[in-house]
């Protein structure tokens, strides 16, 4: 067995371990069990190479089981009520239609003897004024453990990201902007050109075309209606809207060919088109698909463009693990984190034989949706009957649209007058995909 498999096989061991302590509780009698086969398996059998390593695979599961308990027992208990607090805008505002959503880090409680709250709050807020990152705020209101709804435990969904409390409406002081290291000096000011994007799409362009253009460039797809969120889930075409690994792959093709266009050498072209997905998913506020899609994506890209396609499937698997081990809670409680791994082992597996019938793009998205589909029905209880006919007649447009989006979105912030002409051919390509949607978001069914 190469050092490569037994590597890949020690990553599923561990994820296995989280896996387990996920679903099973797993005592400690179990794990001191466990502990004791691995270490004698390795010491007693160390001549016997098969014996070795099926021992370090128990160690390696022990060590995920450890791993996602020890994040559990880290999650503290907030106190709830009215409270006076300070703290930082740690992440990029969610504007909403009618109110804005703050997610609050290094908070401190103002009293006589002040203590800091672990975890971040989740601040909804009037829509105005506005705050923007790095804004350092006093909030006067009632801290709330979040409820869990039938349906939708909204607990555990804002329990993955770290945040463990929120705040309807408070008081906010603003007090200035916290002290910013290189680091949010450079995301604040992609975050900036990310405005001034958004403010080309608003003014050229009406909804639905400017939501979801928005969606697909800049990842903004809260501002899609909810009316037009389950249309384009009924087509089968919601991903086109959330930042995947396809975004990615489109993305640095695009960039590779205008690179190579204008000159530069296939790797020179190759390292600054990493650099630029990086920032493309900094615009995109970093959110936790975005990140996937740019870890996932990434390391399956370098795998191919180093000659070693043969090994993707490890590069992804070792890409969960190192995000795993980060946050364990991923596993269970983040849908799109289990939809962004099996969707780029779908694209590993099933890409090499689809491809012979249809193109790149689309033999991509079909293999993606083979294997998410599961899982997208578990979650949400309904299957696309229109999916493979929409994707046929929406994907093979999505790098047209991005290029062009681009090109748009750049032109019409440095030539403004002319946003409008820059705009037309975008403005035709989601016409198209809106006519599209409407047409097939009819055929499906619940489950």
């Amino acid at each position: 067995m190469s050092k490569s498999k037994v590597f890949l096989l020690f990553c599923l061991s561990f994820v296995g371990g989280i896996f387990l302590s996920s679903f099973l509780p797993v005592g400690t009698l179990v794990k001191t069990g466990l502990a004791i086969l691995g270490i004698l398996l390795i010491s007693v059998f160390w001549k016997y190479k098969k014996a070795v390593i099926i021992g370090f695979f128990i160690l390696f599961l022990l060590l995920g089981i450890w791993r996602h308990q020890q994040v559990l027992a880290g999650i503290p208990e907030i106190p709830e009520g009215n409270i006076t607090f300070i703290g930082k805008v740690v992440a990029e505002p969610d504007i909403r239609q009618t109110h804005t959503k703050l997610t609050i880090a290094e908070t401190t409680i103002t009293k006589a003897k002040p203590r800091s709250i672990k975890g971040m709050i989740l601040v909804t807020a009037a829509k105005y004024p506005e705050y923007q990152y790095g804004d350092k705020l006093k909030i006067t209101g009632e801290l709330k453990t979040p409820q869990v709804f039938k349906g939708f435990n909204y607990k555990n969904y804002l329990l993955k990201d770290g945040i463990y409390s929120v705040m309807y409406y408070p008081q906010i002081e603003l007090l200035g902007q916290s002290k910013r290291g290189f680091a949010s000096v450079i995301y604040g000011g992609v975050l900036k050109i990310k405005d001034r994007f958004r403010e080309v799409i608003n003014q050229n362009l009406s909804p639905p075309q400017s939501s979801i253009l928005a969606a697909i460039l800049l990842g903004d797809k809260r501002q899609i209606s909810d009316e037009w969120k389950e249309k384009l889930n009924y087509a089968g075409v919601r991903h086109l809207t959330a930042v995947s690994g396809m975004h990615v792959a489109i993305l640095t093709a695009i960039l590779m060919s205008v690179l190579i266009a204008l000159g530069f050498w296939r790797q020179q072209a190759f390292y600054f088109t990493i650099v630029l997905i990086v920032l493309f998913i900094i615009m995109t506020g970093l959110q936790p698909s975005a990140v996937r899609a740019g870890i996932m994506g990434g390391l399956f890209l370098f795998a191919h463009y180093f000659g070693r396609g043969n090994l993707s499937d490890r590069a992804v698997v070792f890409a969960a693990s190192f995000m795993l081990a980060q946050n364990p809670l991923l596993l269970k409680l983040d849908v799109g984190f289990q939809l962004s791994f099996l969707a780029m082992m779908g694209i590993i597996y099933f890409l090499p034989y689809l491809q012979r019938y249809f193109g790149k793009i689309l033999a991509m998205t079909l293999s993606a949706q083979i294997f998410t589909l599961p899982v997208l029905i578990y979650n949400f209880g309904y299957l696309s009957l229109a999916a493979p006919l929409s994707n046929i007649l929406i994907v093979p447009l999505l790098p047209f649209l991005m290029g062009l989006g681009f090109l748009f979105v750049i032109l019409g912030a440095v030539l403004q007058p002319l946003g409008w002409l820059f705009s037309l051919p975008v403005w035709l390509l989601l016409t198209y995909i809106i006519k599209i949607v409407n047409w097939l978001s009819a055929y499906f069914i619940e489950i």
